[in-house]
């Protein structure tokens, strides 16, 4: 009996090109690292290393003292907590009413989510800031909620709505018969069978608004990481290597917590939609 070999030369390749894959989207993190450990002298080699060759955590100490980084970081959790909660609070009612009406409005907001995926950020942001500054909310914490909110708000609402398809319609139809309201069946029977997927969504929120750099770059004045480019544009990397890797580290142990239930989450609206 004669086996083929294609299958393994197919698997092979197939875990070739994931490996590389898994390389370019890990290198920059492997040099940001790289760099974070390099002194002054070693970052303008005309030859780099990705090992340094006299490590040193005077990087880090420069972010986290004289930049103080940690008070940075302090007021990203609050932005991010807020954007968190104030997006699963608006996405929970409108997710329950996508996932159990049928009709033109629910169509229509289906078809909102979807098409507010494909526009990039630079189209509205212009736009975005002016609006912002006529509410005299730029260089605020309440006007960078606000925009990471109607930023994350798509995604975790068609989310949610996926989970809440997940749930059998048998449960609403008996606590209706027992004289149950919408409202109550929403906070007493749907919010608990949700509540692994509101707390992935939360979560998922909680990184969109912690990772985002471009609309924090436009909305304030004051971001911690420009300060790492000084008046004459010379960038000081070593310095802003470690503040960015200390800033990446909660999203990735978040991220590393939730995919799993982030992707069940994602099919379980393309099997049961």
């Amino acid at each position: 009996m004669i086996v083929s070999s294609h299958p393994k030369r197919s698997r092979l390749t197939q875990y070739g090109l994931l490996a590389a894959y898994i390389v370019f989207l890990g290198f920059p993190l492997l040099w940001m690292l790289s760099v974070s450990f390099k002194g002054p002298r070693e970052l303008v080699e005309l030859h780099p290393s990705l090992i340094p060759s006299e490590p040193t955590l005077e990087n880090y100490r420069i972010a986290l003292e004289d930049n103080e980084l940690i008070q940075s970081a302090i007021n990203s959790l609050k932005v991010a907590a807020a954007t968190a909660i104030v997006t699963t609070l608006i996405a929970l009612p409108a997710a329950y009413v996508l996932a159990r009406r049928r009709g033109f409005f629910t169509t229509v907001g289906l078809g909102w989510i979807l098409l507010s995926q494909m526009f990039p950020l630079i189209l509205i942001i212009i736009p975005l800031f002016l609006l912002l500054k006529d509410m005299g909310l730029t260089d605020s914490h309440v006007g960078l909620v606000l925009v990471y909110t109607v930023w994350a708000l798509p995604f975790v609402l068609w989310m949610l709505q996926s989970y809440v398809r997940g749930i059998p319609k048998d449960l609403e139809e008996a606590a209706r018969v027992d004289g149950a309201s919408r409202f109550q069946i929403l906070v007493g029977i749907i919010a608990p069978l949700l509540a692994p997927g509101i707390v992935v969504t939360t979560l998922f929120a909680f990184i969109t608004a912690w990772n985002e750099f471009f609309l924090a770059l436009v909305v304030l004045q004051s971001l911690k990481l420009k300060q790492f480019v000084g008046i004459e544009g010379i960038v000081r990397l070593g310095p802003l290597a470690a503040a960015a890797l200390l800033a990446t580290l909660p999203s990735l142990v978040l991220f590393a917590f939730i995919q799993r239930w982030l992707t069940r989450g994602l099919m379980s609206g393309a099997v049961k939609g």
